[in-house]
């Protein structure tokens, strides 16, 4: 039968942002091949008999996320035997620690996270090691694998990519009307060199999905994957410091209150019965973090290593503090400087023109919060990938970062293997290095605190007609339907059938 065009459930193709059209860097690449899409072009695709198109931008999104997932398996291929000699590992920039970690915390030998062994991870995570570690040990003893640690490793390749997907899913379902923000996600240089090296994924994942439901109005759900997410990584419990500048700038306290109460809940369901049976096991990785000292490629690192020529390193004040066994006083000192901040972004968002998107507060306190700490790994960039992308989605500065810490990614390398030994450079390379990631990632905070300043420089906003698609009850102007009203029926555009 005859059908219009503009019928209720054909795909609104005006209402989709194409990065060609909207973003300069993307538009100044796309005129290589040709230019941005036309008009005609956009609604000519290729089109499923019902009408619409197979390869939607969903769809791509989710391809390029495998695909990216898998080129980083075998990134890390040569490490996945275990066999690390003469440095394997750093060579070919392969090491992980989940491979690592398999032998360190005795699921090799079958012991239980917390019960048996000591583990300097939030539980859940612990939890996470445990519940793909143990079987995979069982197999091994019976014989059925071969290469346990291996086997351990592919597994948890499989279980985080499907983290990283539902992650990539969530944000494409909060951003029905910009679905190739995702792709910066998907197509992120970090991810292709980090997406294994810990377990960050899985909070990841979960964060995501408590940032979906919340753009969704359910609270209660999106405080059960927040506290979730905070049992498997601390850092998720930064996003309510967000969600509280919001609620206090708009004076809606209901949902805050509702996920609060849900998240906090959900945490100890999770951690209580760890905390009252192994007490020692779970209080380990708070213990941990206190007496860490500076880590690499931070702030305070850079202090205490910067090149001052005649071959001298570093300034005493930062020397001095890593050098403190119980380290209270760089405790207090980075502590102090992230607070801050925080009521630098508690500022921003009440003296605003427009209150903030959730998005970019989120970003700007996890951002802050690595800026600022004493402890900065090379995987922790995924904490902050799909907060960059929801924030801010334009590829240029996006990019521009994304280089520094794959730049960081390979000096890291380097250093670790002047560490055992091996001298690959001067220690001022890598200090480069981390001072190129440190400044990349400020100079994008400083586009998101400029975007908050001047809303009209907001391509999100410019989407949305104004709103945050991420905001929920924060958000005061509707989505407008995706289905636009059919055309008059006057002059329909019959497609023949056959």
């Amino acid at each position: 039968m005859p059908t219009t065009q503009g019928q209720a459930g054909a795909r609104p193709e005006h209402l989709v942002d194409e990065p060609a059209n909207s973003d300069r860097f993307i538009n100044g690449l796309s005129e290589s091949i040709g230019g941005p899409l036309g008009t005609h072009a956009v609604r000519s695709r290729v089109r499923l008999p019902g009408g619409g198109r197979f390869w939607t931008p969903a769809r791509v999104v989710l391809l390029l996320i495998c695909a990216m997932l898998s080129f980083h398996w075998m990134q890390k291929a040569p490490c996945r035997d275990a066999a690390w000699v003469d440095m394997k590992q750093y060579k070919y920039f392969c090491y992980t620690d989940v491979l690592a970690l398999y032998y360190a915390e005795g699921l090799n030998e079958g012991q239980v996270p917390y019960a048996d062994h000591q583990v300097e991870y939030p539980v859940l995570t612990g939890a996470f090691m445990g519940v793909l570690g143990l079987p995979v040990h069982n197999l091994h003893e019976r014989g059925i694998v071969q290469n346990d640690g291996q086997t351990f490793y592919d597994v948890n390749a499989v279980v985080l990519g499907a983290f990283g997907i539902l992650a990539v899913g969530a944000t494409l379902a909060v951003r029905r009307r910009r679905p190739w923000d995702a792709a910066l996600f998907a197509l992120a240089p970090a991810l292709f060199v980090s997406a294994t090296v810990n377990w960050d994924l899985f909070t990841v994942g979960l964060t995501a999905v408590a940032l979906a439901y919340w753009a969704k109005r359910k609270p209660v759900l999106a405080g059960v994957f927040l506290g979730l997410a905070t049992a498997a990584k601390l850092y998720p419990v930064l996003i309510l410091g967000a969600l509280l500048v919001l609620s206090i700038r708009t004076g809606k306290w209901k949902d805050f209150f509702t996920a609060l109460g849900a998240g906090i809940a959900t945490w100890c369901v999770v951690n209580l019965p760890v905390a009252f049976f192994f007490y020692d096991s779970w209080v380990k990785f708070w213990e941990f973090n206190q007496l860490r000292g500076i880590d690499w490629g931070t702030l305070w690192y850079i202090g205490a290593h910067f090149p001052r020529g005649n071959g001298q390193y570093g300034f005493p004040f930062f020397q001095n503090l890593d050098v403190d066994p119980e380290h209270a006083t760089l405790n207090i000192l980075y502590l102090g400087l992230f607070l801050i901040c925080c009521a630098g972004v508690l500022i921003l968002g009440l003296t605003a023109p427009k209150e903030p998107r959730l998005a970019q507060l989120a970003f700007l306190i996890v951002a802050a919060f690595l800026i600022t700490g004493k402890v900065w790994s090379q995987q922790y960039v995924l904490w902050l990938v799909p907060l960059a992308v929801l924030a801010r989605p334009r590829w240029g500065a996006f990019l521009a970062w994304q280089v520094a810490e794959v730049l960081y990614f390979v000096s890291f390398y380097g250093e670790l293997m002047g560490a055992s030994g091996r001298q690959v450079f001067p220690e001022g390379v890598f200090v480069l290095a981390s001072i190129l990631r440190l400044v990349t990632l400020a100079v994008l905070v400083g586009y998101v605190i400029r975007d908050i300043r001047h809303p009209e420089e907001d391509v999100v906003r410019q989407t949305y007609e104004g709103g945050d698609p991420d905001g929920g009850v924060y958000n005061e102007d509707e989505e407008p339907a995706l289905d636009p009203p059919p055309p008059p029926p006057a002059t329909p555009e019959l497609v023949k059938t056959g």
